[in-house]
């Protein structure tokens, strides 16, 4: 088989940065080409290059043998170019059906076919395994259905060029099973998919090329099977890591948090604790209620029962800005809408929190300010070519760091960390997690969701597993394994526990 693309020599600059340098590769017709490398590398300016939302300075595209030297959004979805970002492009106020069909033609005249529409939306989504009401809002879904609407949009359309941008980062990994099976249909249909990921173990599984990035340029590309993990690696951060997860030999204090009875719209009564240089992890499917219970205990969602203590005093906590002032701090899954603010500065992203303290009556220490915002820039390697920059200026995974670095400058006692290492390189995964460790060994507390799990048992000492609203589980590091997380997430050892040894 040829090729249905070729980029040529692609050139992109920005003010101060050069998004993509002379990048060239090609992708074959009905093939899965992984595209990897650090935050930064240009993954995303080139995928959007290929989609038409930006403009190259140089270069060209090679599409089913007809060259491009730019294309825009309705051009490419019209020959077959479809790309599912990081970044959700839907409509909250909309249905799950609207969305799916915006712009696409279902009517039976000039009035839209309100029964053919419900009816297309449903075999798509039982083609993905996704139980959802096609009447349901956008904005009444979880991250991980968000993401599987926008694959549902997708495939609603005659696609030749999929390109996926971090599909499974909010999945479980039963989801992401269901991902991988639609890739391989796909596939034998002869959909071409060029595959963005920082979960190595995918590339591997799925893909059968892989081209790496490296400060906007392109390393090298080759088959897959001809090159190892380790390789892979080095070839995308340009040095060798060492472990993924750091050496823990936690020392741990006094009861942080305890909450007794929590309670809300989505969680039965609840009651846990979490300890000084304690990283207790919250397991669970999607929508077992993880992160209901963290916004409740920071007072985002109004609880129905239930007492929070924070240093063995109750606290009365009404507002994330209660929390905040109680020494809690949390880092949410959703990074656009609730981790960063987008029209904001790096510098002022990452200090917000924290403005009193570096305050002098009314005024800014900026000597301070800019110690401290350089201290977490460089310990998360955030790539940014200046403080100044817009936090929606920069890459999705650059976004995340920033996300994460604003509370890691705060003096919270307790970090609720809500997936922190979504959309986040390898070797940036490394970094935070060396990072949490630090914070521990100084006496905080984290409590930590992931949807990983190698993560979520990489970086425990204890862990909580959650099914349909209430904690079903509870195990320490010793006994910590697939087997057993699997099925209490799925609710079937609670009247089994210990049968399974």
């Amino acid at each position: 088989m040829g090729n249905i693309l070729e980029i040529k020599n692609i050139t992109k600059r920005y003010p101060g940065v050069v998004a993509l340098n002379h990048a060239s590769f090609s992708v074959e017709e009905g093939e899965v080409h992984a595209l990897v490398g650090e935050n930064g590398a240009g993954k995303s300016t080139l995928i959007k290059v290929i989609t038409g939302a930006i403009k190259p300075d140089e270069g060209a595209l090679v599409y089913q043998g007809k060259e491009y030297a730019e294309l825009n959004p309705i051009l490419s979805g019209q020959i077959g170019i479809e790309a599912i970002y990081q970044e959700f492009n839907l409509a909250s106020t909309l249905s799950v059906e609207e969305n799916i069909y915006m712009g696409t033609k279902v009517n039976g005249g000039i009035f839209i076919d309100r029964k053919k529409l419900t009816q297309n939306t449903l075999d798509i989504l039982k083609s993905l395994n996704v139980n959802i009401d096609p009447n349901t809002k956008i904005r009444d879904l979880t991250v991980a259905y968000m993401q599987l609407v926008e694959i549902s949009k997708a495939l609603a359309r005659k696609v030749k060029l999929l390109i996926m941008d971090e599909p499974t980062a909010p999945l479980t990994d039963n989801e992401v099973e269901i991902l991988f099976q639609l890739v391989h249909n796909l596939k034998e249909k002869g959909v071409s998919i060029i595959y963005i990921s920082h979960r190595l173990d995918e590339i591997f599984e799925l893909s059968d090329h892989v081209t790496v990035m490296r400060d906007g340029e392109i390393i090298k590309t080759v088959r897959t099977k001809d090159i190892t993990k380790d390789q892979l690696i080095f070839d995308m951060v340009g040095r060798k890591l060492t472990e993924t997860y750091p050496e823990r030999s936690p020392k741990y204090g006094k009861t942080i948090l305890e909450i007794k009875g929590l309670s809300g719209p989505f969680n039965k009564k609840t009651s846990f604790c979490v300890r000084e240089g304690e990283i207790v992890g919250l397991a669970g499917l999607v929508g077992a209620g993880r992160t209901e219970i963290a916004r409740l205990i920071i007072g985002a969602d109004k609880k129905y029962s239930g007492e929070v203590y924070m240093n063995g005093e109750k606290t009365d906590i009404r507002s994330p800005k209660d929390a905040i002032e109680k020494g809690i701090a949390y880092v949410s899954e959703d990074r656009k809408n609730q981790g960063v603010l987008l029209k904001m500065s790096v510098r002022w992203n990452i200090t917000l929190p924290i403005l009193r303290r570096l305050s002098h009556f009314l005024f800014i220490d900026r000597k301070k300010e800019d110690e401290c915002v350089n201290q977490y820039k460089d310990a998360l390697r955030i790539k940014t070519p200046s403080l100044n920059q817009l936090v929606g200026n920069l890459s999705g995974g650059n976004q995340q760091k920033v996300a994460v670095a604003k509370w890691l400058a705060s003096e919270s006692k307790l970090l609720i960390l809500d997936e922190p290492t979504r959309g986040i390189d390898v070797g940036a995964k490394q970094e935070i997690y060396d990072l949490i460790n630090r914070l521990t060994q100084e006496g905080l507390g984290i409590l930590m969701i992931s949807s990983e799990m190698e993560e979520i048992m990489g970086m425990s000492d204890r862990m909580l597993v959650m099914a349909e609203g209430e904690i079903v589980g509870e195990l320490q590091k010793e006994d910590f394994s697939q087997d057993k997380i699997l099925r209490y997430a799925s609710n079937i050892t609670v009247q089994e526990e210990g049968k399974y040894e």
